[in-house]
């Protein structure tokens, strides 16, 4: 097994997949190349030698189709299947669903073959933890969690504090009225990082901005992550006090928060995948600064390549502006077109990387 501590710096592009969500232990997608039948026994064997049923995905609360951190592995999961000519099985969450269900879906995916086997969000641990010591033959995956050092889990988690400080710079430099605003989907330590990079980052442009904040859930089975009602609300909230960029970490129920910028016309800042060239969101991108980046489907396929070429990810497993792991998209024209905005963010990037510039995570 080996360990490491960055990303490689093979970037996944994202591609955009926007599907409805299906019922717990089936299939949101299978691949073309997929028996999608557990029982069938069959083996996917890549040009390089891996023997095994494919890949397994267990998504995240929202599931895939939220157009940022669910379709961000997705992504990488495709890019995973086609380059290394393997197969692979995605499986849906279910709302209000207990640790049982999801313990029952990775070991789903365990027992038929499928090697590695992720959960997409912190909300897996306890159930990685209990079917990793089940299979120690299979390679788990984490995406958010930090387990104890099991030898067949890896760990991947993000500087997310770091691509929070871009979005900060970019929303100091955006704003009219010198009024921004965080919307965290769930009030969690995973969240703070994102409201303290952004603070901070906000704060180094002009120490006396304005910002609103706001959790629109205590737990995630409040659907904090996953009601875009919620995230409209909210974002209207903050409007009316006279925020004009909103910046949301907030999953699924970021789609609220940004619809409702597009409608009155103020700047909404993505999170997770580059929000503006998501089809689904299409008709608001041009109300979309740009988004502070989790290469989540790099993590997802850099994974799938350790287990295909032999040597197994383990351990903590981090992603940060140095590594690739975080960014800023700035995929926007207008955004492009605002030069000094533009040329803070990247000075911002340096800073962190040089490591003159530490960015608070509380």
């Amino acid at each position: 097994m080996s360990r490491r501590t960055r990303f490689s710096q093979a970037a996944v592009a994202v591609s955009v997949i926007a599907l409805a969500a299906v019922g717990c232990g089936k299939s949101s997608t299978d691949s073309s190349t997929d028996s999608s039948s557990d029982s069938s026994g069959d083996s996917s064997k890549s040009s390089s030698g891996y023997t095994g049923k494919g890949i397994g995905l267990a998504y995240d609360i929202g599931g895939k189709g939220d157009q940022s951190f669910n379709d961000a592995a997705y992504a990488g999961f495709q890019k995973a299947e086609t380059e290394f000519k393997i197969t692979g099985r995605d499986l849906e969450p279910t709302d209000g669903e207990s640790d049982a269900d999801k313990v029952q879906r990775l070991e789903q995916l365990a027992k038929s073959g499928y090697n590695p086997v992720i959960g997409v969000g912190f909300a897996y641990a306890p159930a990685i933890k209990e079917v990793a010591a089940k299979y120690p033959k299979t390679t788990f995956g984490i995406i958010d969690d930090e387990q104890d050092k099991a030898a067949n889990v890896a760990d991947m988690v993000f500087s997310e504090e770091q691509s929070s400080y871009l979005a900060g710079v970019a929303a100091a430099k955006a704003t009219k009225k010198n009024h921004i605003g965080f919307i965290g989907g769930v009030d969690i330590p995973l969240i703070h990082k994102f409201e303290a990079g952004f603070d901070q980052g906000a704060k180094s442009v002009n120490p006396k901005i304005k910002i609103e904040s706001q959790y629109l859930t205590q737990t995630p089975a409040e659907g904090g992550f996953s009601s875009p009602d919620k995230g409209k609300d909210a974002a209207a909230g903050q409007i009316e006090k006279g925020a004009d960029v909103l910046y949301h970490a907030a999953g699924l129920s970021g789609q609220g928060v940004i619809s409702e910028a597009a409608a009155k016309k103020v700047w909404a800042i993505g999170v997770d995948s580059d929000q503006y060239s998501q089809s689904a969101l299409a008709k608001y991108k041009d109300y979309i600064l740009g988004s502070a980046l989790k290469n989540v489907g790099g993590a997802v396929y850099d994974l799938v390549k350790s287990v295909v070429d032999g040597k197994p990810l383990s351990g903590v497993v981090r992603g940060d502006l140095k590594s690739g792991g975080v960014g800023f998209a700035d995929t926007n024209p207008k955004y492009k077109a605002m030069t000094d905005a533009v040329a803070a963010v990247e000075k911002a990037k340096q800073d962190i990387v040089d490591g003159k510039v530490t960015v608070n995570t509380k």
